[in-house]
């Protein structure tokens, strides 16, 4: 007599072949994983050109002519050998494309985090966690709306009182004028936040890239809040000369 064995809900349910396909065309970057190092990636990418720009803005301090010269020599880079701006255009598309893409890795982490956990924990975070996850989300969107007003201001000077054919270093005593006190306050707010999200985000991108570990995490905390802090003060230093009267 032959018996027959039933097969229990105990058995593990087999994988359709056409959802594991769809798995395997999402590829890397389809993954949580791709979209951490396109987080990491791009970020190091803006964390370079704020340091650049930094180190441009302080050029204000060595008087007009030394800033109205930094900015000339941005916009001839490999001139003639490349027609005038070409460089400083290649390299603006490459960081408006690292912001879309950070901005896109960010927003689908985001996404798949919900979808995984529908249902809220009954314990409620701690306030540490709250405040890194508004800072990332709301700080980010406020940073991203201050950058379209500065570039109106002091690149296309749309909203700057000497206007687009002024040279650079005018824009910029102008557009931090005593009387614009509020653009520099503004500022203030819009750095500030830029330097929290910054020293989370590198903190974020040592774990990503697997630096992260007991014997070097306070090293490498240390290192993320001090880059923050540095490109904080340096970002902050010729608005406030200038709204103080120290730079004229």
């Amino acid at each position: 007599m032959t018996a027959t064995i039933e097969r229990g809900a105990a058995t593990a349910p087999v994988t359709p072949p056409s959802t594991r396909k769809r798995r395997r065309a999402r590829g890397f970057m389809g993954s949580s994983n791709g979209k951490k190092a396109v987080m990491a990636v791009t970020g190091a990418v803006m964390v370079l050109f704020l340091i650049l720009h930094m180190l441009g803005n302080l050029k204000i301090f060595f008087g007009r002519d030394s800033f109205n010269e930094y900015a000339h020599a941005l916009r001839t880079l490999l001139e003639p050998i490349v027609p005038y701006r070409t460089v400083l255009t290649t390299l603006e598309i490459l960081l408006v494309a690292s912001v879309v893409l950070h901005m896109w890795a960010a927003i689908s982490l985001a996404r798949r985090a919900g979808k995984a956990r529908p249902v809220k924990y009954v314990a409620k975070k701690s306030q540490a966690g709250g405040y890194t996850t508004h800072i990332m989300r709301f700080g980010g969107l406020t940073i991203a709306l201050y950058v379209v007003w500065h570039l109106l201001d002091l690149t296309f000077g749309v909203v700057n009182p000497k206007g687009f054919n002024s040279a650079p270093a005018d824009r910029m005593v102008a557009g931090f004028d005593p009387s614009r006190w509020w653009v520099t306050l503004i500022y203030v707010v819009a750095v500030v936040l830029v330097g929290l999200h910054l020293r989370h985000g590198v903190w974020s991108a040592f774990q990503t890239l697997g630096w992260a570990n007991r014997a070097r995490n306070k090293m490498l905390r240390l290192g993320a809040g001090l880059l923050a802090a540095g490109l904080v003060v340096g970002f902050l230093a010729p608005p406030l000369a200038i709204t103080f009267g120290v730079v004229q």
